[in-house]
């Protein structure tokens, strides 16, 4: 982890001596709380949960979604600002942030789709957000990029989040970045898409590359209660975090995992990526929505365990990646993971 703010921190955490006490001043926050918190991506995964600990830890919340509705759905009677937005849009985004106190930057897409590019979502958005920023006078920044991300990966996905994340961390403003392995949690993109892959595959079930690659799968929770504690602790400013589960596990081992929670068997066979790569190329380009692509099969072919876990710093002992956490796969069924793929 690197902090290069080190004097500003102490500076908001001294305390004053008084005859022989020491009364120590409340502690500042690196962000004016009066003013509301923009979370961009807020219907997502990630960004659900940030909102709803955000609300329960007494912040006023900003949530930038895409589709109302399906943010209704999910928010419920949360006491959220909500505003309908394109985050590719320059003037929408000096809009949501006018007035504002600070920025959770989550939006990204794992898998392009017709009309959203890694270009466009992952780095063009979070350009047009610093200069929105910018011009709105929101200087502090959490931003979620990605364990691996690295703007000269031969990966395009996480390509695209180090080219952003480079954006981030050399902008002036008082930035935080979270940098997660693979995310797990009720409509995940990466658990969730092994369990339907699991529906739709009668007895045997295949393991691109036999299943060796490691990840260290984090709780969405856990992910969320960084997000937030960072956002208003001074020592975070200018602060990268590794964010990881208990242990690594391969993903032969994930799998395994999730047929107990899913309360199924299959025969894990292993199944060279190169063989499953044409299949899943023709699968992309007939399928509205196919459950694997090609990019998602590359990250499966990849490491994914973070260099070390910085979740214990901010106080938060990790979930583990235990059947009894992946009961909500349950309600996978093969009638909903077919029904998937056409949208």
């Amino acid at each position: 982890m690197t902090n290069a703010d080190d004097a500003f921190a102490a500076s908001l955490q001294e305390s004053r001596v008084i005859g022989t006490e020491v009364a120590e001043q409340p502690q500042r926050l690196a962000v004016d709380q009066t003013k509301p918190v923009v979370v961009t991506g807020a219907a997502g995964l990630v960004g659900t949960e940030v909102c709803r600990t955000l609300v329960r830890e007494g912040w006023k919340v900003r949530a930038v979604v895409r589709d109302a509705p399906k943010a209704l759905a999910r928010f419920g009677h949360l006491p959220v600002e909500l505003r309908v937005a394109d985050i590719r849009n320059p003037d929408s985004m000096r809009a949501a942030l006018t007035d504002a106190g600070s920025l959770i930057h989550l939006a990204a897409i794992a898998i392009e789709r017709p009309g959203q590019t890694y270009a466009d979502v992952n780095t063009g958005a979070t350009r047009i957000l610093l200069d929105a920023a910018s011009a709105t006078g929101v200087d502090r920044i959490v931003y979620m990029s990605q364990n691996g991300a690295d703007g000269k990966s031969r990966y395009a996905f996480l390509r695209s989040k180090g080219v952003a994340e480079d954006m981030v961390t050399s902008s002036s403003t008082h930035w935080t970045v979270h940098r997660p392995s693979v995310i797990f949690g009720p409509d995940d993109e990466f658990v969730n898409v092994l369990a339907r892959m699991i529906r739709l595959s009668p007895v045997i079930f295949p393991l691109p590359g036999g299943g060796k690659a490691r990840f260290q799968p984090v709780a969405v929770a856990d992910v969320a209660g960084a997000v937030v504690k960072s956002l208003g602790q001074p020592s975070a400013i200018r602060t990268s975090y590794s964010l990881g589960g208990q242990a690594p596990l391969d993903l032969r081992q994930m799998t395994e995992r999730i047929l107990i929670a899913m309360g199924t068997s299959r025969k894990l066979v292993s199944a060279p990526v190169a063989v499953i790569r044409p299949l899943v190329a023709a699968a992309q380009k007939l399928l509205p929505k196919p459950p694997v692509t090609t990019g998602l099969l590359e990250l499966l072919e990849i490491d994914n365990v973070i260099p070390h876990n910085d979740l214990p710093e901010l106080g938060i002992s990790p979930i583990p990646f235990a059947p009894e956490e992946l009961l909500y796969l349950r309600n996978i069924t093969a009638g909903s993971a077919f029904k998937s793929l056409f949208g």
